[in-house]
C-alpha cells in the first residue's frame, strides 16, 4: 500500500520551518512523521499527515511549493539488524534507496522528535526556558 508523502521546498533562512508548520497547524492537520533535507539556499521538508488534501490546500493557498510523492511504510522488526534485513531484500531485488526517514510508533500521547542544531547548548537553554521538556538519552535509547 502507498502513501502519500507532501514535500514542500523552502529557502534556508531563520523561522521559515516555523512558519509553515504553524500553517500545518492552523488548517488542523496532525503531523505523523517528518523529514528535513537542507542546502545552504533550500531545503525540503517532507511530511506524512493525516489529512494530504488539506495540508496540501493550506500550503498551496500560501504561496508553497509543494508536490505529492508516493511513498511506502514498510514495518521494520525492533531488534538489531532490523533495518539491515529489509535493505538486504530490496538490494536482492536491486532496488535503490532514494532516502528514508524513520518514527516509532506512538507509545504515549507525545510524539518524540529528534533535532540536531548548529548550537546545541543554545537550543537546550531555549527550549528549558520555554519550559519543553528534553528527552535524557537513557530514556531515549529505551523507547
Amino acid at each position: 500500500m502507498k502513501v502519500r508523502q507532501i514535500s514542500i521546498f523552502l529557502e534556508n533562512r531563520s523561522g521559515r520551518l516555523a512558519s509553515v508548520l504553524k500553517e500545518v497547524g492552523r488548517a488542523g492537520v496532525n503531523i505523523r512523521a517528518l523529514s528535513l533535507a537542507d542546502t545552504s539556499d533550500f531545503g525540503i521538508l517532507r511530511l506524512i499527515v493525516d489529512d494530504v488534501d488539506k495540508c496540501v490546500k493550506a500550503l498551496k493557498d500560501n504561496g508553497h511549493t509543494v508536490s505529492l510523492t508516493e511513498v511506502l511504510a514498510v514495518e521494520v522488526p525492533d531488534h538489531p539488524g532490523g533495518l539491515a534485513g529489509i535493505l538486504d531484500v530490496l538490494s536482492g531485488a536491486g532496488l535503490n534507496v532514494e532516502y528514508m526517514y524513520a518514527f516509532v510508533c506512538r507509545a504515549t500521547e507525545k510524539a518524540v522528535v529528534v533535532f540536531r542544531f548548529e548550537d546545541s547548548n543554545a537550543a537546550l537553554a531555549a527550549l528549558k526556558k520555554a519550559g519543553i521538556s528534553i528527552l535524557p538519552a537513557e530514556t531515549v535509547y529505551t523507547l
